[in-house]
């Protein structure tokens, strides 16, 4: 009689298995996707906060970086991108 309850015991338990898993896995990805949610609200913020000005800066900071690296190490200055060289001509001509 105890024989013909293991088997039942054992493949209960392997449902519940299952069942952990199944209910692991989703919490696992709603976790997941509460970070990519709370990583979307903080760069949100941070665009928001960020003013064009900053933007403008930092990118010719990074140019002039670029051009001092190329100066100092030798290495070829690389040609400026179209578009900027465009909006610095739509924002003269607006002037």
């Amino acid at each position: 009689m105890e024989d013909s309850s293991r088997p039942s015991a054992a493949s209960g338990s392997g449902t519940d298995m299952y069942e952990l898993n199944k209910d692991l896995e989703r919490m696992t990805e709603d976790v997941e996707n509460m970070a990519v949610q709370l990583t979307w609200m903080a760069y949100d913020m941070v665009t928001l906060r960020t003013g064009f000005e900053v933007e403008a800066s930092m990118r010719e900071l990074e140019e002039a970086c670029r051009r001092c690296m190329a100066a100092v190490f030798g290495e070829p200055e690389p040609p400026e991108p179209e578009m900027n060289a465009g909006a610095e001509d739509a924002d003269s001509a607006q002037s």
